[in-house]
């Protein structure tokens, strides 16, 4: 799997205005209600990151989720990264409503 140029990655970014571009990774930080809807969600994110081989890195305090996504074995981001960001943007979307 081929890694995405920064231009690549800036313009599909802007479909994800949540998601940032640094340190050779795609970031986004999530706030919800409270530390039981962070966890919900996390928790149908591991479900979508085992349907997709592909695991994020990811903190959780309280009711902030941060993720980081990159693929370790490119050496870089790629399509991988970004199927995944769009899975959790539905998902954490799903929680907004």
């Amino acid at each position: 799997m081929s890694t995405l140029t920064p231009i690549e990655i800036e313009q599909r970014l802007l479909r994800l205005p949540e998601w940032d571009y640094a340190d050779n990774a795609i970031h986004a930080e999530f706030e919800f209600e409270n530390f039981k809807d962070c966890f919900s969600a996390m928790s149908r994110i591991a479900f979508e990151c085992e349907a997709l081989n592909h695991h994020p890195e990811w903190t959780n305090e309280y009711n902030v989720l941060k993720i980081i996504l990159t693929t370790h074995d490119a050496g870089g981001v790629t399509d991988k990264d970004f199927k995944l960001a769009l899975a959790i943007e539905h998902i954490v979307e799903e929680d907004e409503d």
